[in-house]
Formats: C-alpha cells, sequence, structure tokens
C-alpha cells in the first residue's frame, strides 16, 4: 500500500479539514489499529530488537491459531503499517516508520493554554 501522503508541514487536523478521500484512506488504517490483536502485533514488532521480528516471535504471545495471527498481519500489510520477508522457512516483519509517523502527525496537535 503506498503511504498516506495526507501531510504537509503542518497536520490537516490543525490546518485543514480532512477531504473525504484522506478521511477513508486514514479510517482504514484506524479500523486495522482499532483490533487489539492487530495493535498488540504492531507493537510486537515495533519494540522488537533490531526493529523486526520473526512470526515465530509473534505467534508465540498469543493464543490464537496460526492462521487468524496470519490474517491480523495481512490487514497490518494492507494498510501499510509493515512490511515482511521471507528468509528461508521464516518471514520477518518491520514496522513502516513512515507510516507511523505520518499518523503521528495527523494527530499531532499543539497545545495551547
Amino acid at each position: 500500500m503506498e503511504p498516506l501522503e495526507i501531510l504537509d508541514c503542518d497536520s490537516p487536523l490543525v490546518r485543514d479539514p480532512l477531504d473525504a478521500a484522506q478521511a477513508a484512506t486514514v479510517a482504514r488504517v484506524f479500523k486495522a489499529l482499532g483490533d487489539p490483536v492487530r495493535l498488540r502485533i504492531l507493537s510486537i514488532v515495533a519494540s522488537h530488537a533490531g526493529g523486526e521480528a520473526c512470526v515465530c516471535d509473534i505467534t508465540g504471545a498469543f493464543e490464537l491459531s496460526q492462521p487468524t495471527i496470519s490474517h491480523h498481519l495481512k490487514v497490518l500489510k494492507e494498510v501499510g503499517l509493515l512490511t515482511s520477508e521471507r528468509r528461508a522457512s521464516w518471514v520477518y516483519y518491520r514496522a513502516v516508520p513512515e507510516q507511523l509517523a505520518e499518523l503521528s502527525g495527523l494527530l499531532s496537535v499543539p497545545v495551547t493554554t
């Protein structure tokens, strides 16, 4: 999936309202993150040593079947939050820092007093 590509220098929530297409794109990402299992998977991958985690590191953290974990990983990849690379018989996942930074920027609102 392509990067969200909705941000310039300032957060659009502060500068301009999102248009319908931008809102739909961002909503897909937040919907993916709205599932506690997927949020935990992203956290496991992003915080893992070296910034990547083998699928075996992920499945051990859950009492879910491997196909269910694979489905959640697929959803996170489809919205562009994870990438993967097969090495021999294992698949390694890595968070996409640009996507995380873009989401962070979207929600970054200056605090006014």
